[in-house]
């Protein structure tokens, strides 16, 4: 109904929009274009937050947009069989520990069955160290009766009977016993993400990669999994820890003296999380297995009110098979979606954008309609005072 200046006269002055009504037809001119601007806007679907997928087009499409690809179970199970983890390289597989061999800077703890003066010189009150024998630099130690033993690149069982082979010169069938105390010579390199990085001493004991891992202790929040480097006589292997069982790495890769570790930090390695989700964020990769579903879970979920649309996972495959970005699109209003996200990885670098949903992008369409309209409307005020005066 269009409020005249007769009937407006029986109405209370608050409610009458006098510089509207008293603008006549310029008023109803105004008013009936910014109706057909928004019933244009609206048939042609340029509301704000509309889906990604009418600026993207297919393979056959210019160069100028995007490669637009459905999230499928042919996709996942090509992105499957691509996806093959990379197998242990043979060289750390044929390598088995030898037995230990003492070397510089090793104590040696030395028993003489019968012969205490022998064994503990320093007084059997003394602790065990105190009556150990550091092998020299030059790889050699002293010990009474014997003298100067070279013990460097020695096994235990061959140090122990050069000692007794020594000793029977002046001691009727000595039984003697061998032991280190303290292992200096020999160690293995950890460094990067771990909270214990340092050196960790190669013993009699065979040394594993999952052993010395633990005992450095992983910092799990800051670790990237996916690519942990192992240096070895001028070769660097790279591993993918996250797809190694814990049988892989406690029975399988052993540690030679002189080995780095290198676990490398996950600061660059991140995917973007953003749109209708609850809380839109940058996650770092710990492994390299990610899926969409966990990227989303981590995120918070999707939005109950405002993400029922579709979720748009942009990558970046400039220089490889495309030569532009790469979308791959997942509709979330089927239950099936779920299902193909839980089984799509993501990749460092990706983002992942939920849409809204068409009611959603209309009301955001209006909020921001709304703010104009008044800016308008207090405009035309201003001209009718003016004209006025």
């Amino acid at each position: 109904m269009v409020l005249t200046m007769e009937t407006s006269r029986n109405l209370p002055a608050e409610i009458v929009p006098r510089p509207w009504t008293l603008q006549g037809s310029r008023a109803r001119g105004f008013l009936n274009g910014l109706l057909a601007i928004v019933v244009c806007v609206a048939m042609a679907g340029c509301v704000p937050g509309q889906d990604m997928s009418m600026n993207v087009r297919g393979e056959n499409a210019n160069s100028d947009y995007v490669h637009l690809v459905p999230i499928t179970p042919q996709l996942i199970a090509t992105q499957a069989s691509s996806h093959v983890p990379a197998a242990v390289p043979p060289a750390l597989l044929d390598y088995k520990p030898q037995p230990y061999q003492v070397g510089a800077g090793d104590t040696l703890y030395i028993t003489v069955w019968d012969h205490p003066e022998l064994t503990s010189p320093a007084g059997s009150q003394q602790q065990t160290a105190a009556n150990g024998r550091v092998v020299r630099p030059d790889g050699t130690f002293y010990f009474p009766f014997a003298g100067t033993v070279h013990a460097a690149g020695e096994t235990i069982e061959q140090l122990r009977q050069s000692l007794a082979n020594k000793l029977g010169s002046y001691i009727k069938n000595p039984q003697v016993d061998v032991s280190v105390v303290s292992y200096d010579s020999q160690h293995v390199l950890m460094e990067g993400a771990f909270t214990k990085t340092g050196p960790q001493a190669i013993t009699t004991v065979p040394l594993t990669l999952g052993e010395a891992m633990g005992t450095a202790s992983v910092d799990i929040q800051n670790a990237n999994l996916s690519n942990v480097m192992l240096s070895r006589d001028g070769q660097v292997y790279h591993l993918d820890i996250g797809n190694l069982s814990e049988n892989d790495l406690a029975k399988r890769i052993y540690l030679k003296a002189g080995d780095r570790v290198y676990l490398p930090y996950n600061d660059r390695q991140e995917i973007y999380v953003m749109g209708e989700v609850g809380h839109p964020t940058a996650l770092k990769f710990k492994t390299a297995d990610l899926t969409l579903t966990q990227a989303i879970g981590q995120a918070g979920g999707l939005n109950q009110v405002t993400s029922k649309g579709k979720i748009y996972v942009i990558r970046d495959t400039s220089g490889q098979s495309s030569p532009h970005a790469t979308v791959y699109e997942l509709d979330a209003k089927s239950a099936v979606a779920f299902a193909l996200g839980d089984q799509f990885r993501v990749k460092p670098g990706d983002v992942v954008f939920a849409s809204a949903a068409g009611i959603t992008k209309w009301n955001r369409f209006l909020t921001q309609l709304l703010p104009i309209t008044s800016a308008l409307s207090a405009a035309a005020t201003s001209q009718y005072y003016i004209q006025k005066n």
